[in-house]
């Protein structure tokens, strides 16, 4: 048995590996924090010292970031079928930072309902929340996948859309609503979120009344 630990909240883009880990399907134990404590104590610290979740500990090597993340457990668990071959990851790649890049900055100034001036667009990196949306109808507009089968670039790219959908942040076109339905209707999706519900269940029960 491999040494896999998951550090996570429930509520954070910890979700997203722990659907990702339920799709790599090996064993893993999970270590919850708690933004107040925890997450700044000096053991996490330790591993991360930017205090950031989630993260992950694969036999004592650290690995954070998120797309770096579900990238390494592709890599790291071949039989998973969550990444293309070495030959073929032009997609693959391309898609996966575009969500950890451009979307990523999107979901970050949309949440503080940031829209930065035109004449300094070009500086975030993203340009704007127009042409981010234009451009992924653009690029998922004719495949139902990133790769032609699900991977670990669907699973982040989706997540991201998904969460910016649940939380009423977009709307989303038709073909990105179907593309994130038709990515997450997928048994570990399914795992992951309930054993998170239940994590997040149980943090709100050992808090005194």
């Amino acid at each position: 048995m491999s040494d896999l630990v998951f550090y996570t909240n429930p509520q954070s883009r910890g979700q997203i590996v722990r659907w990702m880990l339920e799709e790599v399907g090996a064993p893993y134990r999970t270590e919850i924090l708690d933004y107040a404590t925890t997450l700044k104590g000096d053991a996490y610290r330790a591993i991360n010292p930017m205090m950031k979740i989630p993260a992950i500990v694969h036999d004592g090597k650290v690995v954070t970031e998120v797309a770096a993340i579900c990238a390494y457990l592709a890599d790291a668990f071949p039989d998973a079928g969550l990444a293309p071959a070495l030959t073929d990851r032009a997609d693959y790649y391309r898609y996966l930072f575009f969500a950890a890049g451009p979307l990523e900055m999107t979901f970050s100034l949309k949440a503080i309902q940031y829209e930065p001036p035109a004449d300094k667009q070009r500086m975030f990196g993203h340009g704007n929340e127009a042409l981010v949306f234009e451009a992924l109808d653009r690029m998922l507009g004719d495949r139902d996948y990133v790769t032609g089968t699900f991977s670990a670039a669907d699973l982040y790219l989706a997540s991201e859309l998904g969460f910016m959908m649940r939380f009423g942040m977009i709307t989303g076109s038709p073909t990105l609503q179907a593309y994130v339905a038709r990515c997450t209707d997928r048994d570990a999706y399914r795992r992951g979120q309930q054993l998170d519900t239940e994590a997040a269940e149980a943090m709100k029960a050992a808090v005194p009344a």
